[in-house]
C-alpha cells in the first residue's frame, strides 16, 4: 500500500498520542478512499465505510469540520481492525 505524503500525515495524526481533536473529516475520508475503502452515504450525516471486510458507520461532524476525539478513537479502532497500522505505511 503506497499512500501520498498528505495521506501519510493524516494517518500519523490519527494515531498520535494524546488523541487529536483537530483532524478535518475531509482528510479522513480522503485517507479512507486512498486505502481502498468503500464509502457510502447513510441517513442524515451517517457515512458507511467498509475496508478489508470490516464495516463501520460514522457520523460526519457538523456544523464544525473537525472530528472530535471520540470519533478519532473510533476511526483508529476501525483501521486497526481492518489491518491498517501507522507504522506500516
Amino acid at each position: 500500500m503506497k499512500l501520498s505524503k498528505k495521506h501519510q500525515k493524516t494517518l500519523v495524526k490519527l494515531f498520535e498520542q494524546p488523541v487529536r481533536s483537530n483532524i478535518a473529516w475531509t482528510e479522513l475520508e480522503s485517507l479512507l478512499a486512498a486505502l481502498g475503502a468503500e464509502i457510502s452515504e447513510g441517513r442524515g450525516s451517517r457515512v458507511r465505510i467498509a475496508l478489508n471486510g470490516v464495516r463501520a458507520v460514522f457520523h460526519r461532524p457538523h456544523p464544525q469540520k473537525e472530528t472530535d476525539k471520540g470519533a478519532v478513537m473510533s476511526m483508529r479502532r476501525f483501521l486497526t481492525e481492518a489491518g491498517v497500522k501507522e507504522d506500516e505505511v
